[in-house]
């Protein structure tokens, strides 16, 4: 693997990290309706959650998961059901909004955050299925150790992640600051935000493996 292709891989990548998905719906949802703390506490749990489907391609369970189908049934089920909680929880923030010309704000402990980042990206099977199937492609047997390789190139995915991630946190959270200026549309914005999580839910329900 030499610099050209890290450097191939690496656009590759961050193109695909600002493509629309849940991870980065997941941060401008929490930045926009919260703070920019909240969006970048979100981003660190689903860069971990990254980590551990890099060890997981790594390690060979990511093959296993794709030739189980009752372990990816099982993992996507349990991703909708935890979407379909988030989309539930969202609604009532919606409901809960006064009618103050400030809506309340409610402060939210970081690791409560970071966990739930980390849960949302490990109960999406796609992200295994997709380093199982975008990484060997920068992988040359020629080159070292292909497991070797496959650590770094996930280390360098979950940088780029993280870095797209913290920017849509930030730049988020300023339209946020503009659109939320009161209950009305501070409510509208948490059911637009439920409708985010319910149609992801949705989705993933229909995942099929490819």
């Amino acid at each position: 693997m030499d610099i050209a292709d890290l450097l191939l891989f690496t656009g590759i990548s961050v193109m695909l990290t600002l493509m629309p998905g849940p991870d980065i719906l997941f941060v401008i949802a929490q930045s926009i309706t919260h703070s920019r703390r909240d969006g970048i506490a979100v981003a660190l749990g689903l860069c971990t959650g990254l980590v551990v489907h890099t060890t997981a391609a790594v390690l060979g369970v990511s093959a296993l998961l794709y030739h189980s189908s009752v372990a990816f049934q099982a993992l996507k089920w349990a991703g909708a059901l935890y979407l379909f909680v988030l989309a539930w929880q969202a609604l009532r923030e919606a409901e809960d909004t006064g009618g103050a010309d400030e809506p309340p704000v409610r402060r939210r402990p970081f690791a409560a955050l970071y966990r739930r980042g980390i849960l949302m990206n490990l109960l999406n099977p796609k992200v295994s299925l997709f380093f199982l199937a975008f990484f060997p492609q920068f992988v040359s047997p020629g080159a070292g150790s292909v497991s070797w390789q496959m650590m770094v190139l996930g280390a360098v995915f979950t940088a780029q992640a993280l870095l797209v991630f913290t920017a849509v946190s930030v730049i988020a959270h300023r339209i946020g600051r503009n659109v939320l200026k009161n209950a009305t549309s501070s409510k509208w914005v948490s059911r637009t935000k439920a409708g985010i999580y319910a149609l992801l839910g949705a989705r993933l329900v229909f995942m099929e493996r490819e």
